[in-house]
Protein backbone atom coordinates (compact mmCIF):
# COMPACT_ATOMS: atom_id res chain seq x y z
CA UNK A 1 0.00 0.00 0.00
CA UNK A 2 1.29 3.30 -1.30
CA UNK A 3 1.86 6.28 1.23
CA UNK A 4 -1.32 8.02 -1.29
CA UNK A 5 -3.12 5.33 -0.64
CA UNK A 6 -2.74 5.68 3.47
CA UNK A 7 -3.67 9.29 3.56
CA UNK A 8 -7.00 8.49 1.51
CA UNK A 9 -8.30 5.14 2.22
CA UNK A 10 -8.32 4.59 -1.31
CA UNK A 11 -5.99 3.22 -4.38
CA UNK A 12 -4.99 5.65 -6.30
CA UNK A 13 -5.35 6.17 -10.03
CA UNK A 14 -2.16 5.93 -11.77
CA UNK A 15 0.27 8.92 -12.14
CA UNK A 16 0.29 9.65 -15.52
CA UNK A 17 2.99 8.48 -18.04
CA UNK A 18 6.66 9.44 -18.10
CA UNK A 19 5.76 10.53 -21.33
CA UNK A 20 3.31 13.56 -19.98
CA UNK A 21 5.94 14.69 -17.37
CA UNK A 22 8.89 14.50 -19.99
CA UNK A 23 6.38 15.85 -22.74
CA UNK A 24 6.04 19.41 -21.04
CA UNK A 25 10.18 19.75 -21.90
CA UNK A 26 8.95 23.28 -23.71
CA UNK A 27 7.53 24.97 -20.80
CA UNK A 28 10.44 23.15 -18.84
CA UNK A 29 13.50 25.39 -20.87
CA UNK A 30 13.51 29.50 -19.76
CA UNK A 31 12.70 30.50 -23.00
CA UNK A 32 14.17 34.19 -21.92
CA UNK A 33 17.49 33.21 -21.22
CA UNK A 34 17.49 31.19 -24.82
CA UNK A 35 16.76 34.40 -26.40
CA UNK A 36 18.65 36.58 -24.62
CA UNK A 37 21.84 34.84 -25.15
CA UNK A 38 20.82 34.47 -28.66
CA UNK A 39 20.45 38.06 -28.96
CA UNK A 40 24.27 38.32 -27.43
CA UNK A 41 25.71 36.03 -29.33
CA UNK A 42 24.59 37.59 -32.83
CA UNK A 43 25.49 40.92 -31.73
CA UNK A 44 28.70 39.29 -30.62
CA UNK A 45 29.28 37.82 -34.14
CA UNK A 46 28.54 41.24 -35.77
CA UNK A 47 30.58 43.24 -33.66
CA UNK A 48 33.60 41.11 -33.36
CA UNK A 49 33.28 41.02 -37.60
CA UNK A 50 33.29 44.63 -37.50
CA UNK A 51 36.54 44.96 -35.49
CA UNK A 52 38.24 42.76 -38.10
CA UNK A 53 36.83 43.86 -41.61
CA UNK A 54 40.21 45.49 -42.33
CA UNK A 55 42.37 43.82 -39.80
CA UNK A 56 44.17 42.21 -42.55
CA UNK A 57 47.22 41.71 -39.82
CA UNK A 58 44.79 39.28 -38.24
CA UNK A 59 42.39 37.73 -41.46
CA UNK A 60 45.44 37.25 -43.69
CA UNK A 61 43.29 39.56 -46.53
CA UNK A 62 40.07 37.75 -45.29
CA UNK A 63 37.43 40.24 -44.18
CA UNK A 64 34.65 37.22 -42.44
CA UNK A 65 37.50 35.77 -40.86
CA UNK A 66 36.63 36.52 -37.76
CA UNK A 67 32.95 35.98 -38.24
CA UNK A 68 33.32 32.00 -39.38
CA UNK A 69 35.36 31.42 -36.16
CA UNK A 70 33.33 33.29 -34.03
CA UNK A 71 30.19 31.28 -34.99
CA UNK A 72 32.19 28.11 -34.96
CA UNK A 73 32.70 29.60 -31.49
CA UNK A 74 29.26 30.29 -30.40
CA UNK A 75 28.10 26.66 -32.68
CA UNK A 76 30.04 24.13 -30.51
CA UNK A 77 29.06 26.37 -27.09
CA UNK A 78 25.75 26.20 -28.04
CA UNK A 79 25.82 22.22 -28.46
CA UNK A 80 27.56 22.17 -24.90
CA UNK A 81 25.24 24.26 -23.53
CA UNK A 82 22.62 21.93 -24.62
CA UNK A 83 24.22 18.62 -23.37
CA UNK A 84 24.75 20.49 -19.91
CA UNK A 85 20.73 21.80 -20.20
CA UNK A 86 19.84 17.85 -20.84
CA UNK A 87 22.23 15.92 -18.20
CA UNK A 88 19.98 14.29 -15.49
CA UNK A 89 20.79 16.22 -12.43
CA UNK A 90 22.00 13.60 -10.23
CA UNK A 91 24.88 13.27 -12.85
CA UNK A 92 25.31 17.12 -13.01
CA UNK A 93 26.03 16.59 -9.31
CA UNK A 94 28.12 13.33 -9.52
CA UNK A 95 30.62 15.07 -12.22
CA UNK A 96 31.32 18.38 -9.96
CA UNK A 97 34.27 16.88 -8.52
CA UNK A 98 35.55 15.66 -11.94
CA UNK A 99 34.92 18.81 -13.26
CA UNK A 100 36.67 20.82 -10.94
CA UNK A 101 39.70 18.65 -10.78
CA UNK A 102 40.04 19.15 -14.60
CA UNK A 103 39.63 22.79 -14.07
CA UNK A 104 43.07 22.65 -11.64
CA UNK A 105 44.81 20.08 -13.95
CA UNK A 106 44.72 22.96 -16.29
CA UNK A 107 45.67 25.56 -14.51
CA UNK A 108 48.98 23.19 -13.33
CA UNK A 109 49.86 22.80 -16.83
CA UNK A 110 50.31 26.04 -17.70
CA UNK A 111 53.52 25.62 -15.72
CA UNK A 112 54.63 22.53 -17.73
CA UNK A 113 57.70 24.19 -20.28
CA UNK A 114 56.58 23.42 -23.52
CA UNK A 115 52.79 23.32 -22.82
CA UNK A 116 52.39 26.46 -21.19
CA UNK A 117 52.22 29.94 -23.21
CA UNK A 118 52.54 33.59 -22.82
CA UNK A 119 50.32 36.04 -24.50
CA UNK A 120 49.81 39.40 -23.99
CA UNK A 121 52.41 39.40 -21.13
CA UNK A 122 49.91 36.75 -19.48
CA UNK A 123 51.34 33.18 -18.94
CA UNK A 124 47.86 31.69 -18.82
CA UNK A 125 47.33 30.19 -22.04
CA UNK A 126 47.46 26.00 -23.09
CA UNK A 127 48.85 25.17 -26.48
CA UNK A 128 46.93 21.83 -27.73
CA UNK A 129 47.27 20.94 -31.04
CA UNK A 130 47.77 24.48 -32.64
CA UNK A 131 44.55 25.54 -30.47
CA UNK A 132 45.15 27.74 -27.76
CA UNK A 133 42.79 27.06 -24.55
CA UNK A 134 42.56 29.43 -21.34
CA UNK A 135 41.91 27.10 -18.14
CA UNK A 136 41.12 30.13 -15.73
CA UNK A 137 37.94 30.46 -17.87
CA UNK A 138 36.93 27.09 -17.61
CA UNK A 139 38.15 27.17 -13.95
CA UNK A 140 35.23 29.44 -12.85
CA UNK A 141 32.34 27.01 -14.15
CA UNK A 142 34.22 24.19 -11.90
CA UNK A 143 34.70 26.54 -8.75
CA UNK A 144 31.09 27.25 -9.13
CA UNK A 145 30.31 24.15 -9.55
CA UNK A 146 32.53 22.54 -6.89
CA UNK A 147 31.31 25.52 -4.31
CA UNK A 148 27.60 24.52 -5.34
CA UNK A 149 28.58 20.62 -4.33
CA UNK A 150 30.25 20.96 -1.21
CA UNK A 151 27.90 24.07 0.32
CA UNK A 152 25.07 21.22 -0.53
CA UNK A 153 26.53 18.12 0.78
CA UNK A 154 27.48 18.96 4.36
CA UNK A 155 24.07 20.98 4.79
CA UNK A 156 22.10 18.03 3.61
CA UNK A 157 24.51 15.23 5.35
CA UNK A 158 23.45 17.69 8.96
CA UNK A 159 19.78 17.61 7.86
CA UNK A 160 19.91 21.14 7.68
CA UNK A 161 17.96 23.80 5.25
CA UNK A 162 20.61 26.15 5.50
CA UNK A 163 24.49 26.87 5.45
CA UNK A 164 26.15 27.91 8.81
CA UNK A 165 29.59 29.31 9.27
CA UNK A 166 31.10 25.97 9.84
CA UNK A 167 30.30 25.42 6.69
CA UNK A 168 31.51 28.03 4.67
CA UNK A 169 35.65 27.42 5.26
CA UNK A 170 35.48 24.04 3.33
CA UNK A 171 33.89 26.15 0.67
CA UNK A 172 36.56 28.84 0.56
CA UNK A 173 39.07 25.89 -0.15
CA UNK A 174 37.57 25.21 -3.38
CA UNK A 175 38.43 28.27 -4.37
CA UNK A 176 41.56 28.73 -2.87
CA UNK A 177 43.63 26.73 -4.73
CA UNK A 178 42.59 27.94 -8.51
CA UNK A 179 42.97 31.21 -6.90
CA UNK A 180 46.47 30.81 -6.04
CA UNK A 181 47.40 29.56 -9.67
CA UNK A 182 45.43 31.92 -11.19
CA UNK A 183 47.52 35.06 -9.21
CA UNK A 184 51.00 33.16 -10.20
CA UNK A 185 50.10 33.72 -13.72
CA UNK A 186 49.46 36.61 -13.15
CA UNK A 187 46.06 37.50 -14.29
CA UNK A 188 44.64 39.81 -12.17
CA UNK A 189 40.91 40.33 -13.97
CA UNK A 190 40.38 36.58 -13.87
CA UNK A 191 41.46 36.65 -10.24
CA UNK A 192 38.96 39.73 -9.81
CA UNK A 193 35.76 37.80 -11.35
CA UNK A 194 36.81 34.67 -9.37
CA UNK A 195 37.06 36.78 -6.10
CA UNK A 196 33.38 38.46 -6.78
CA UNK A 197 31.79 35.15 -7.72
CA UNK A 198 32.80 33.29 -4.31
CA UNK A 199 31.98 36.41 -2.55
CA UNK A 200 28.37 36.35 -4.09
CA UNK A 201 28.01 32.76 -3.77
CA UNK A 202 29.00 33.21 -0.19
CA UNK A 203 26.32 35.88 0.03
CA UNK A 204 23.33 34.50 -1.80
CA UNK A 205 23.63 31.22 -0.01
CA UNK A 206 22.39 32.14 3.69
CA UNK A 207 26.24 32.27 5.11
CA UNK A 208 26.07 34.07 8.26
CA UNK A 209 27.10 37.66 7.02
CA UNK A 210 30.58 38.32 8.89
CA UNK A 211 31.48 36.01 6.37
CA UNK A 212 31.47 38.67 3.76
CA UNK A 213 33.34 41.12 5.47
CA UNK A 214 36.27 38.83 5.94
CA UNK A 215 36.07 38.18 2.25
CA UNK A 216 35.96 41.87 1.40
CA UNK A 217 38.95 42.51 3.59
CA UNK A 218 40.89 39.03 2.23
CA UNK A 219 40.35 39.69 -1.27
CA UNK A 220 41.94 43.33 -1.03
CA UNK A 221 44.28 42.73 1.04
CA UNK A 222 45.50 39.96 -1.88
CA UNK A 223 45.50 42.53 -4.56
CA UNK A 224 47.45 44.98 -2.32
CA UNK A 225 49.88 41.90 -1.49
CA UNK A 226 50.57 41.43 -4.99
CA UNK A 227 51.44 45.12 -5.76
CA UNK A 228 53.73 44.69 -2.93
CA UNK A 229 55.43 41.79 -3.66
CA UNK A 230 56.06 41.69 -7.27
CA UNK A 231 53.90 39.23 -8.17
CA UNK A 232 52.18 41.02 -10.48
CA UNK A 233 53.64 42.66 -14.03
CA UNK A 234 55.34 46.63 -14.37
CA UNK A 235 52.73 46.34 -17.15
CA UNK A 236 49.43 45.58 -14.94
CA UNK A 237 51.04 48.37 -12.13
CA UNK A 238 50.99 50.72 -15.05
CA UNK A 239 47.56 49.75 -16.28
CA UNK A 240 46.72 50.89 -12.15
CA UNK A 241 48.46 53.63 -12.89
CA UNK A 242 46.63 54.90 -15.93
CA UNK A 243 43.30 53.97 -14.91
CA UNK A 244 43.76 57.02 -11.60
CA UNK A 245 45.12 59.41 -14.63
CA UNK A 246 45.72 57.75 -18.37
CA UNK A 247 47.59 61.32 -19.12
CA UNK A 248 50.33 60.14 -17.25
CA UNK A 249 51.10 57.27 -20.10
CA UNK A 250 49.25 58.50 -23.34
CA UNK A 251 51.33 56.19 -25.42
CA UNK A 252 51.71 53.06 -23.25
CA UNK A 253 49.87 52.14 -20.40
CA UNK A 254 47.26 54.66 -20.63
CA UNK A 255 46.44 54.44 -24.65
CA UNK A 256 44.08 51.57 -24.57
CA UNK A 257 41.48 53.82 -22.31
CA UNK A 258 42.13 57.10 -24.35
CA UNK A 259 41.20 55.30 -27.09
CA UNK A 260 38.07 52.95 -26.13
CA UNK A 261 36.93 56.40 -24.59
CA UNK A 262 37.56 58.49 -28.08
CA UNK A 263 35.37 55.45 -29.80
CA UNK A 264 32.75 55.26 -27.70
CA UNK A 265 32.37 59.36 -27.37
CA UNK A 266 32.18 59.47 -31.18
CA UNK A 267 29.40 57.45 -31.43
CA UNK A 268 26.95 60.01 -29.39
CA UNK A 269 23.17 58.86 -29.17
CA UNK A 270 22.89 57.06 -32.31
CA UNK A 271 26.61 56.01 -33.35
CA UNK A 272 27.99 56.42 -36.51
CA UNK A 273 27.14 53.21 -38.33
CA UNK A 274 27.70 49.94 -38.75
CA UNK A 275 30.87 49.18 -39.96
CA UNK A 276 31.31 53.43 -40.37
CA UNK A 277 33.35 53.93 -36.93
CA UNK A 278 36.40 55.83 -37.41
CA UNK A 279 38.53 54.32 -34.53
CA UNK A 280 37.52 50.90 -35.39
CA UNK A 281 37.37 50.69 -38.83
CA UNK A 282 41.36 52.33 -38.65
CA UNK A 283 42.41 49.68 -35.84
CA UNK A 284 43.24 52.65 -33.22
CA UNK A 285 41.74 50.69 -30.43
CA UNK A 286 43.96 47.91 -29.60
CA UNK A 287 42.24 44.26 -28.45
CA UNK A 288 39.13 45.32 -30.13
CA UNK A 289 37.69 42.28 -31.24
CA UNK A 290 38.42 40.70 -27.47
CA UNK A 291 38.53 43.10 -24.43
CA UNK A 292 37.39 46.39 -26.48
CA UNK A 293 34.53 44.92 -28.52
CA UNK A 294 32.30 47.14 -26.20
CA UNK A 295 33.32 50.14 -27.91
CA UNK A 296 32.68 49.24 -31.17
CA UNK A 297 28.97 48.84 -30.10
CA UNK A 298 29.63 52.29 -28.63
CA UNK A 299 31.06 54.05 -31.51
CA UNK A 300 29.09 52.35 -34.74
CA UNK A 301 26.01 51.80 -32.74
CA UNK A 302 26.02 54.61 -29.82
CA UNK A 303 24.28 54.95 -26.54
CA UNK A 304 21.26 53.18 -27.58
CA UNK A 305 22.77 49.97 -29.63
CA UNK A 306 25.07 50.19 -26.07
CA UNK A 307 22.38 50.61 -23.76
CA UNK A 308 20.91 47.50 -25.67
CA UNK A 309 23.82 44.74 -24.75
CA UNK A 310 23.38 46.61 -21.12
CA UNK A 311 19.89 45.73 -21.17
CA UNK A 312 20.28 42.21 -22.33
CA UNK A 313 23.04 41.33 -19.48
CA UNK A 314 20.58 42.61 -16.81
CA UNK A 315 18.21 40.51 -18.09
CA UNK A 316 20.24 37.79 -18.07
CA UNK A 317 21.42 38.65 -14.28
CA UNK A 318 17.94 39.04 -13.19
CA UNK A 319 17.03 35.84 -14.95
CA UNK A 320 19.63 33.95 -13.27
CA UNK A 321 18.96 35.26 -9.76
CA UNK A 322 15.59 34.37 -10.24
CA UNK A 323 16.56 30.46 -11.26
CA UNK A 324 18.56 30.76 -8.07
CA UNK A 325 15.83 31.83 -6.19
CA UNK A 326 13.59 29.28 -7.08
CA UNK A 327 15.94 26.70 -7.34
CA UNK A 328 14.49 23.77 -5.46
CA UNK A 329 17.92 22.38 -3.45
CA UNK A 330 21.04 24.33 -2.29
CA UNK A 331 23.46 22.89 -4.98
CA UNK A 332 20.82 24.37 -7.92
CA UNK A 333 20.55 27.75 -5.60
CA UNK A 334 24.38 27.93 -5.15
CA UNK A 335 25.15 27.21 -8.69
CA UNK A 336 22.90 29.52 -10.69
CA UNK A 337 23.66 32.43 -7.56
CA UNK A 338 27.20 31.25 -8.90
CA UNK A 339 26.76 32.34 -12.42
CA UNK A 340 25.07 35.31 -12.16
CA UNK A 341 28.00 36.66 -9.74
CA UNK A 342 30.25 35.65 -12.60
CA UNK A 343 28.64 36.86 -15.28
CA UNK A 344 27.35 40.04 -13.86
CA UNK A 345 31.02 41.27 -12.75
CA UNK A 346 32.74 40.34 -15.33
CA UNK A 347 30.44 42.32 -17.33
CA UNK A 348 30.20 45.25 -15.23
CA UNK A 349 34.48 45.02 -15.36
CA UNK A 350 35.16 44.80 -18.99
CA UNK A 351 32.09 47.44 -20.11
CA UNK A 352 33.44 49.11 -17.18
CA UNK A 353 36.94 49.17 -18.21
CA UNK A 354 35.87 50.42 -21.62
CA UNK A 355 34.34 53.67 -20.43
CA UNK A 356 36.82 54.40 -18.11
CA UNK A 357 35.25 53.59 -14.74
CA UNK A 358 37.34 50.00 -14.18
CA UNK A 359 41.48 49.26 -14.67
CA UNK A 360 42.35 47.53 -17.75
CA UNK A 361 42.42 44.03 -16.78
CA UNK A 362 41.67 41.81 -19.87
CA UNK A 363 38.91 40.33 -19.42
CA UNK A 364 36.29 39.41 -22.29
CA UNK A 365 32.59 40.14 -21.99
CA UNK A 366 30.97 37.57 -21.77
CA UNK A 367 29.43 35.76 -24.83
CA UNK A 368 29.79 38.79 -27.38
CA UNK A 369 34.12 39.14 -27.13
CA UNK A 370 36.28 36.70 -29.49
CA UNK A 371 37.80 33.79 -27.89
CA UNK A 372 36.75 30.15 -27.98
CA UNK A 373 37.73 28.88 -24.28
CA UNK A 374 35.58 32.53 -22.87
CA UNK A 375 32.63 31.30 -24.88
CA UNK A 376 32.62 27.94 -24.18
CA UNK A 377 32.70 28.37 -20.36
CA UNK A 378 30.01 31.30 -20.79
CA UNK A 379 27.50 28.98 -22.75
CA UNK A 380 28.17 25.82 -20.59
CA UNK A 381 27.23 28.19 -17.77
CA UNK A 382 24.01 29.10 -19.53
CA UNK A 383 23.91 25.41 -19.67
CA UNK A 384 23.48 25.03 -15.67
CA UNK A 385 20.74 27.75 -15.38
CA UNK A 386 18.51 25.78 -18.17
CA UNK A 387 19.08 22.67 -16.21
CA UNK A 388 18.52 24.20 -12.74
CA UNK A 389 15.28 25.85 -14.10
CA UNK A 390 14.20 22.85 -16.11
CA UNK A 391 14.65 20.58 -12.40
CA UNK A 392 12.65 22.97 -10.92
CA UNK A 393 9.92 23.22 -13.20
CA UNK A 394 9.86 19.33 -14.00
CA UNK A 395 9.08 19.03 -9.98
CA UNK A 396 6.74 21.83 -9.73
CA UNK A 397 5.01 20.15 -12.78
CA UNK A 398 5.19 16.95 -10.86
CA UNK A 399 3.69 18.13 -7.60
CA UNK A 400 0.64 19.39 -9.19
CA UNK A 401 -0.51 16.13 -11.18
CA UNK A 402 0.00 14.48 -8.00
CA UNK A 403 -1.87 17.25 -5.63
CA UNK A 404 -4.25 17.07 -8.45
CA UNK A 405 -4.91 12.94 -8.69
CA UNK A 406 -5.09 13.17 -4.72
CA UNK A 407 -8.20 15.66 -4.92
CA UNK A 408 -9.65 13.64 -7.51
CA UNK A 409 -9.34 10.83 -5.20
CA UNK A 410 -11.10 11.95 -2.62
CA UNK A 411 -14.80 12.19 -3.89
Amino acid sequence: MTALHTLTGRRPTALPTGRRIEGSWWRQVDWVVVAVVLALLAIGMVLVWSATLHRDDLTGGDPAAFLRKQAVNAAIGLVLAAVVAATDHRWLRAWAPVVYMASIIGLVLIFVPGVGATLNGSHSWLLVGGLSLQPAELAKFGVVLGMALVLAERTEAHLRQGVNAVDVLPALLIAVVPAALILAQPDLGTLMVLIATVFGVIGLSGAPKRWLLVLLGGGAAAVVAAMQTGVLESYQLLRFQAFMDPSLDPRGAGYNTIQARIAIGNGGINGQGLFEGTQTQSGFVPEQHTDFVFTVAGEELGLIGASVIVALFALLLWRALWIARHAEDLFGRVAAAGVACWFGFQAFQNIGMCLGIMPVTGVPLPLVSYGGTSMFASLIAVGLLLNIHRRTQRRAGLGVVVHSRLARSRF
